[in-house]
């Protein structure tokens, strides 16, 4: 996910702060911990991420979560001024942006892959080694099922995509033929 202008300063600036401090590993695992907790509940994201509670109160409530969830004071501090500046609202966005920062910061790039069935361990390993092979560094996958591939994969890295699905086998296939017979 792309974030926004705003959502990607926001997060390079709590990023540079995470890096002042050697944390930014740390940092991230707190935001995903938070994001997976704002989605998880319709009440905590209505009470917290929409400005519709005084700002006292949704950071009064940010701070007790907080407590409960073990999150930094940096952390703590960053959800105080994105209350304060109207754009906790971003909070997802921000938090998904600070993941692509902590990622380039590791060399790590995340292949966004689209198979028509799920894969077992072993197959997403070598699919994993491979892509990293093609791309000279270390390979995240992010796997989405599609049955309407029939067989195969469709892998996005950065701006490379390759294309292994059966679908568009089955297509080239029918081009070739098509041309052939004319």
């Amino acid at each position: 996910m792309k974030a926004g202008g705003a959502a990607q300063r926001y997060a390079k600036a709590l990023f540079g702060l995470a890096q002042d401090e050697h944390r930014h590993r740390e940092v991230r695992a707190e935001l995903e911990r938070l994001s997976a907790l704002f989605a998880g509940s319709r009440e905590v994201e209505a009470a917290l991420l929409t400005p519709m509670h005084p700002a006292a109160e949704r950071k009064a409530a940010l701070r007790a979560l907080a407590l409960r969830e073990s999150v930094s004071p940096l952390v703590q501090n960053f959800l105080a001024y994105l209350v304060d500046q109207r754009r906790l609202i971003q909070f997802g966005a921000i938090a998904a942006a600070y993941a692509e920062l902590a990622d380039q910061a590791e060399g790590l790039l995340t292949a966004e892959v689209v198979v028509a069935s799920p894969l077992d361990d072993r197959r997403k390993d070598r699919l994993r080694r491979a892509l990293s092979d093609r791309t000279g560094r270390e390979v995240r996958l992010q796997i989405e099922i599609d049955p309407s591939l029939i067989g195969g994969a469709i892998a996005k890295v950065g701006d490379l995509v390759f294309d292994g699905s059966l679908r568009t086998q089955l297509a080239q296939l029918r081009a070739n033929l098509t041309k052939g017979s004319l």
